[in-house]
């Protein structure tokens, strides 16, 4: 056992999935991971925590474990399907309850076939699965429809139907979620070809799919039909930004393209040359209409994710009038003057929202304080340049870069935490009422019986 756990500390920290086996070779069970090495050493430590009685039993048997590199969370939770209804290993049922796998079905005998998840199949439909994480597939779900847009719904559409082209599509298809074949925005073709190019995703032929994908951009960029090649470039974006994309992220589940947080962080150190990865982000902001009930927010991120206990927010004391940088002057100072009174721990990266003027403002404040951080940053909106302290000027990153998305995505946390605290003492002041609180009911007054 002393051997494997070397083994295992030698694994790659990617996502992937393991597979444990006997002394005979025989796999006794699969499982998917974000992070390959902390995963499987997890079993090598002590289970007293974990509820699973046939825990035991497995790492008795255990005698090798092998693993797979996925280009992805999403890539890992479909290759662990796959794995195991190839495999079928004994421990994947026994670990656990007696519930049926989860599949993704696809209802091939439909004009327009319907993506779902489902524990009681139809006949005739083209399935997926079982997966094993079924909170795994119904995170990815969203993720992949944006990417393929296919419909989820339970209507019946016929292609004959010539009546849908006065339907009016529902949300999804505004935001790029479906292509909207009850409102006959796509012909039967083109939907087919949707379909077979999730089919050819979920079997796991990615890379094949991309190189077509290029190819029929090329040959739509060569008849000029450069709306359909924009299209298809949009498409194969979206597909490296799934690969990426993490299950459980904080982000919002409407927008695919966006980052790893790790990858951000990982840029961050680098276009800096800092000397270390930071790990901790504090976003600073204020918010106030023509001077009235000013406020500031800070938001913090741990490892490129919003940590809600590390929120503050700060009602503006000593300004009076539009003076946003003497707000983020009070903002900062008060900060910081606590968390040195109170011995607490300094952010890696403060990220001020705006320009260069709200950077020398900060900065100022963490000079007089006599505090030391490796990164401080300024990032104002639409121009979306970074002014970073000691550099005369800012710097610009592509709009797709991970460090640009994780910035952009503290900032506007700590823009809409200001707006609501904002929004919150307004109507107090307006309507005489705190609405963070439901309004108390009335008791019931309780009257004695008579004897």
């Amino acid at each position: 056992m002393a051997g494997l756990k070397e083994k295992v500390a030698s694994f790659p920290r990617v996502p992937g999935v393991y597979l444990m086996k006997d002394a005979r070779g025989r796999v006794l069970y699969v499982g998917k991971a974000a992070d390959l090495r902390d995963r499987v050493s997890s079993y090598f430590r002590a289970a007293s925590g974990d509820d699973r009685l046939q825990l035991p039993l497995l790492m008795h048997e255990v005698a090798d474990v092998e693993y797979l590199q996925a280009a992805g969370e999403v890539d890992a939770l479909l290759m662990e399907a796959r794995l195991v209804k190839d495999i079928q290993p004994k421990f994947n049922v026994r670990l656990r309850d007696d519930k049926s796998y989860p599949y993704l079905e696809i209802t091939r005998r439909e004009d327009f076939p319907r993506v779902r998840l489902t524990r009681d199949p139809a006949r005739g439909s083209r399935l997926f699965g079982p997966f094993v994480d079924a909170r795994g597939l119904r995170q990815s779900l969203p993720l992949i429809q944006r990417v393929f847009r296919f419909r989820t719904c339970k209507l019946d559409i016929s292609a004959h139907d010539d009546r849908r082209r006065f339907f009016r599509p529902c949300l999804l298809f505004y935001i790029a979620g479906c292509t909207a074949p009850c409102a006959a925005r796509v012909s039967k073709p083109d939907y087919a070809r949707q379909i077979d190019e999730l089919i050819r995703f979920l079997s796991g032929k990615q890379e094949i799919l991309k190189r077509d994908m290029r190819a029929r951009m090329k040959r739509a960029a060569q008849k000029l039909d450069f709306e359909r090649a924009a299209r298809i470039r949009d498409e194969i974006a979206s597909l490296d930004a799934l690969a990426r994309r993490s299950l459980y992220g904080d982000y919002p589940a409407g927008d695919v393209l966006t980052i790893d947080p790790r990858d951000g962080l990982r840029e961050i150190e680098r276009l800096f040359d800092l000397d270390y990865t930071p790990r901790t982000i504090e976003g600073v902001d204020v918010a106030n209409l023509a001077g009235d009930e000013a406020v500031g927010s800070l938001v913090s991120f741990v490892d490129g994710r919003p940590m809600k206990a590390g929120y503050r927010r700060f009602r503006i004391r000593s300004v009076r009038g539009v003076d946003d940088y003497a707000m983020i002057r009070e903002v900062v100072e008060r900060r910081f003057e606590r968390l040195k009174e109170e011995g607490g721990t300094f952010p890696d990266v403060l990220l001020i929202d705006g320009g260069a003027g709200h950077l020398a403002v900060a900065l100022g404040v963490l000079d007089k304080l006599h505090v030391r951080l490796l990164l401080v940053l300024g990032l104002a909106k639409e121009e979306e340049l970074i002014c970073v302290a000691g550099r005369t000027e800012p710097v610009e990153l592509d709009r797709s870069s991970p460090a640009l998305r994780l910035l952009q995505h503290v900032r506007d946390e700590a823009h809409r935490f200001a707006r609501h605290y904002h929004h919150l003492l307004r109507r107090k002041r307006t309507f005489g009422v705190d609405d963070r609180l439901p309004p108390r009911k009335p008791r019931k007054s309780r009257k004695r019986k008579e004897r």
